[in-house]
């Protein structure tokens, strides 16, 4: 029990299991959960926090960079099998579908033989319960969804921390099925400039603050993955723009998909044709709170002069963060995509455009006495071009 305000209130732990991207995931979930939360432990990719309640349900659906979430119900001093057999009879008490799995972030430990003795000593619903195992040591979204094991079911995870282990169970795990559908369910992509993931557009928009009462603006919108996703968040005014009338036709027929595939009846989404450069002589001055996107990134595939391809996008960049500066109201934010161009696996080119009428900014939390990342990153082994996430707000 916690005292605030001169009452007794229970405060509970939570923790988040971040994907391939753990520094963009925590500086995503940081943006989204500001000072509400006390932040206990990050360790091997699982973050653990503390909170009076957190509303779990609506965070899985609307964080792009977190794979699993769920309560945390005890500390456990190490991984002997006496304390983790305890600690797992509790969680299981909890459950009411016969399956249950384990994941451990952080250790070692070969949880077979427990598992096999706690099938013998527990029911559930007075049936013997099943356990999930798969190729890997650690479960991963699919199999956990696939087994029921947040439906009734439990998945146990056990979490490396200074003081020992913390044991939880998964409430929610990201969304795969809705992501993908909106990925490649979509009528129009355009997969031959790339398509953003909509996971991506998630974590973006969060970073931006994501308050859905203020104007959002994607002035490089292509087939519309950030207004879509805006669309979904629920924000109340969105507008898209783009300089090709091919990008903004694809972005009004998936929108009307999304729609419909969602029953959407609320929010309106603005597109027009329009060359971001001259973004100011069609939208009034400081009038625009947000702007998210991701423009042009330069040639895909095939030879490049990277030096070539760094000043041509050094321009377009900087003309395009001029517009923004006048179109933006003091204080407003800027979350936008910087292509980082590869020459080997370990030698880069990063475009340095102008941010005259800007500061950099970046959610962190200082309680986790961490380093800070110098830039936030997005990409795999064996692409040319990754991408930098970069926030600016307007002075």
């Amino acid at each position: 029990m916690t005292k605030k305000g001169g009452s007794d209130m229970k405060y509970m732990k939570y923790f988040f299991v971040f994907g391939s991207h753990p520094d963009l995931s925590l500086a995503e979930l940081t943006a989204v959960l500001g000072d509400g939360v006390q932040y206990l432990n990050l360790s091997a990719g699982v973050l653990v926090v503390e909170a009076e309640s957190l509303d779990l349900a609506s965070l899985h659906q609307r964080l792009g960079g977190t794979v699993k979430m769920g309560e945390v119900y005890k500390l456990i001093p190490n991984l002997s099998e006496s304390a983790i057999k305890t600690g797992i009879k509790e969680i299981l008490a909890m459950a009411t579908k016969p399956f249950f799995g384990i994941s451990l972030y952080g250790g070692k430990f070969k949880f077979q033989p427990l598992a096999l003795s706690l099938k013998k000593e527990i029911k559930i619903n007075d049936r013997a319960p099943r356990y999930v195992v798969s190729k890997e040591a650690i479960l991963s979204s699919v199999v956990v969804e696939q087994n029921k094991l947040t439906s009734g079911g439990a998945e146990i995870v056990i979490a490396k921390c200074p003081q020992g282990f913390w044991l939880g169970r998964t409430s929610f795990v990201q969304p795969f099925k809705e992501l993908s559908a909106r990925d490649y369910g979509r009528p129009d992509r355009d997969d031959q400039s790339g398509m953003l993931p909509p996971k991506l557009a998630q974590m973006m928009i969060n970073l931006a603050g994501a308050d859905t009462n203020r104007v959002l603006l994607d002035p490089f919108c292509g087939s519309g993955t950030i207004v879509s996703e805006a669309l979904l968040m629920g924000f109340g005014r969105i507008i898209g723009s783009d300089i090709s009338e091919k990008a903004i036709a694809d972005s009004k027929n998936n929108l009307a998909w999304l729609r419909r595939h969602y029953n959407l009846t609320t929010g309106t989404c603005q597109l027009h044709v329009m060359d971001a450069t001259k973004l100011a002589s069609l939208i009034p001055l400081q009038s625009l709170d947000l702007i998210v996107t991701e423009p042009y990134l330069g040639p895909q595939r095939g030879a490049r002069d990277l030096d070539k391809v760094k000043q041509d996008l050094d321009k377009l960049y900087s003309d395009a963060i001029a517009q923004f500066a006048q179109v933006l109201k003091p204080g407003g934010k800027l979350v936008m995509i910087w292509p980082r161009l590869l020459r080997t696996a370990k030698v880069f080119v990063d475009i340095t455009p102008s941010i005259n009428g800007f500061e950099q900014s970046m959610p962190w939390p200082k309680a986790l006495e961490m380093r800070q990342p110098q830039t936030l990153l997005y990409g795999r082994e064996g692409q040319s071009v990754w991408r930098r996430i970069v926030i600016l707000v307007k002075k």
